[in-house]
Parts: C-alpha cells; structure tokens; sequence
C-alpha cells in the first residue's frame, strides 16, 4: 500500500470563498470517459461558474471566448451534455445537475473511425491546459 504524504505543506487546499466540486463517481462510474473534449470544458465551466446549487448564467460569448471556443462547438457541447443528463439549460441559466446513476451512452462510445474533429478523445492534461490556458 502506498504511502500519503503532503509534498508542499503550505499549499494545502483549503475552501476560501467559493467552492466547486465534481463528485469522484465523475471518474470512476465512467462519466469523464463519455464526454467529448468540448463537452468536459464546459462541463468543468459551469462546475467552476456554479453557486452552491449549480446555477450560473454566463453568456455564450463570454463562455466561448473564455473557452476559446466556436459558437458551433459549444452548442454541440451544450446539447450533449443536456442529453447526458449532466446540466439543464432554460435559456439563460444553467444548471449542473446531481450525476445520474449511469453514463449516457454518447458520441464518445462510438468506435474511433466515426468520431471527426470536436469529438476526438483527448487526455486529461490537454483539456485542462486549453480550459486554463490565460486565465
């Protein structure tokens, strides 16, 4: 068994303020696995942009050009993930809803001859580096 112990003592994570979270069943039921790269940048957005009930109310523009995002990709983000079951959208708010008991079965389960541009899996680092790149 491994070990835990805290590397830089005086950067501990702590709550100041605001406070977002994804609950670790994102990653282990298979969540993350099943969101295309612009569909985890927005997903990760709202998280971020959220109150404590999940509410936020960025325009398309802002949350575009915060994401460096085309206009087609994020309404395709957007639309996927309200399919996934992941946030509600009336227009004007949002919503990050609780995660349903299991993943949609989406683009991303298709077999990787028939995914094309914005929906090309990506790693991990690379989505973070684009959502996080000048900010």
């Amino acid at each position: 068994m491994i070990t835990k112990k805290v590397l830089v003592a005086d950067r501990i994570r702590r709550i100041d303020g605001g406070f977002s979270f994804i609950p670790h069943r994102f990653l282990t039921d298979g969540f993350l696995k099943a969101l295309s790269q612009q569909e985890l940048l927005l997903y990760i957005f709202l998280v971020l942009a959220a109150d404590r009930y999940g509410l936020s109310f960025y325009s398309y523009d802002r949350i575009c050009s915060s994401l460096r995002m085309s206009l087609e990709q994020y309404s395709a983000a957007r639309v996927g993930l309200i399919e996934k079951d992941l946030i509600a959208f009336d227009g004007t708010l949002f919503q990050v809803l609780s995660l349903p008991s299991k993943p949609a079965q989406g683009a991303m389960n298709k077999p990787k001859e028939q995914l094309t541009g914005c929906q090309a899996p990506a790693a991990i680092g690379s989505v973070m580096t684009q959502l996080f790149k000048g900010i």
